[in-house]
């Protein structure tokens, strides 16, 4: 594994430019030949928009591993880009939202899908007024990965949180204003988990809830952020904070609200969204709609 992670090092110095020549490389293996999961993405960008042709699908399916081979480059840089490039290549708007809860003395979290490029997103902790920033994760089964990625993503002055520990740190930490826990709140829930669902992209979706119950027993800033890729290795994203319609938010409100948001950006770009994740495998286990 020294080895591996060695390489991987030494590839990740590389130029984006010359990372770009690799993932060039990569989509026309994977797309051309290999195939990983293109009926499941084929079938994913059917079924959320069955109002589109069969060349619309095909395009879309075709832009979508472009980006996916973009992704899976820019990740590798991840483990050795410096904060100056990403600041350069990662545009975020709407920052007076941050400076707003601190004011209020808010505890902020942050809602992201798994739009391109969602691992960069963690740059924002060194322009954050906060003082703590805590990406959640769920745990990998392949160690080596996991422990790369928790690297990655604690860059930048972060402190990954993995999922089952965040309703505990969050009981604890003060709620003061100067912390920001990022989730990618768009998981799918594992199958012995799958109870709540509300209808996204057409179709009857398995929701992640747990940051629904925090929204219930705190008195938390809920923010959206919205990817968009500008250009090839450059991102702009737009926060927007999410109110409750009353007082306080409502059980399930703020998953309807998320999930309304994401899906107006993935109609606006398709084929930045993650259509290879089987967002609805378990759709038939669903208990309850909200």
């Amino acid at each position: 594994m020294k080895v591996l992670l060695f390489i991987l090092q030494l590839i990740s110095r590389l130029p984006l430019k010359i990372l770009y020549l690799f993932s060039d490389l990569i989509f026309v293996l994977n797309y051309y030949f290999v195939g990983y999961r293109k009926k499941v993405v084929y079938e994913n960008i059917s079924a959320s928009f069955p109002e589109k042709s069969h060349e619309d699908i095909k395009k879309i399916q075709k832009e979508f591993f472009r980006n996916f081979s973009d992704y899976i480059v820019e990740t590798l840089k991840a483990i050795s880009i410096s904060e100056t490039e990403l600041r350069v290549r990662m545009q975020h708007i709407n920052q007076h939202i941050f400076r707003e809860a601190k004011e209020e003395g808010k505890n902020i979290i942050l809602l992201a899908g798994h739009v391109f490029n969602w691992e960069w997103i963690t740059a924002l902790a060194p322009i954050l007024p906060q003082d703590k920033c805590y990406p959640v994760y769920r745990k990998i089964r392949n160690t080596f990965w996991e422990e790369q990625m928790i690297k990655i993503r604690n860059k930048s002055g972060n402190h990954s949180l993995e999922a089952k520990d965040v309703m505990r740190h969050m009981l604890r930490n003060p709620n003061d204003g100067n912390s920001v826990y990022l989730f990618i709140a768009d998981q799918s829930p594992k199958q012995a988990h799958v109870d709540a669902g509300t209808v996204f992209l057409n179709q009857k979706t398995p929701v992640f809830v747990g940051y629904d119950k925090i929204s219930t027993r705190m008195d938390l800033a809920f923010v959206y952020c919205e990817m968009k890729k500008v250009k090839r290795g450059f991102y702009q994203i737009n926060y927007y904070r999410i109110y409750p319609d009353g007082e306080k938010f409502e059980p399930f409100e703020v998953v309807r609200k998320f999930h309304i948001h994401l899906e107006n950006t993935i109609r606006k770009r398709p084929a930045n969204y993650l259509w290879s994740h089987r967002r609805w495998k378990y759709a038939d286990h669903i208990k309850h709609m909200i």
